[in-house]
């Protein structure tokens, strides 16, 4: 079942998928924003977890793109047509290291410690 699911996921194989990541592609940018820059930190606690570990130039840059399509947002624009050709919606920064915090975070469970985010000092 979870092969089927994939498979009807996949924008290759599935032509409404396709379509759906062409419309996302499109809105993230207009506001000059990456698919990962989607992900609340103060949603998920690995999200979080996953952003402080990354190097401080990704971080900031991923600060930028939030601040430039806030103003882009407030003012009621889209960036200019030549800049929005080269935005790269999809370039992932942030999924590698998510699933390595959700995996320590399982590996922690398994063992029965206490994740990170939760311990406190006496």
């Amino acid at each position: 079942m979870d092969a089927f699911l994939r498979s009807f996921l996949n924008p290759s194989r599935n032509w409404f998928a396709a379509q759906h990541c062409k419309a996302i592609s499109k809105r993230l940018k207009k506001y000059g924003l990456r698919y990962d820059d989607l992900y609340d930190p103060m949603f998920d606690l690995d999200i979080k977890e996953a952003l402080s570990r990354l190097p401080k130039e990704v971080v900031d840059a991923r600060t930028q793109r939030l601040k430039r399509a806030m103003d882009l947002s407030m003012k009621h624009e889209y960036l200019p047509e030549d800049l929005q050709a080269l935005q790269t919606p999809f370039r992932g920064y942030l999924q590698e290291m998510l699933a390595l915090v959700k995996k320590e975070r399982a590996e922690r469970d398994a063992l029965g410690a206490l994740p990170l985010y939760q311990r406190t000092i006496p």
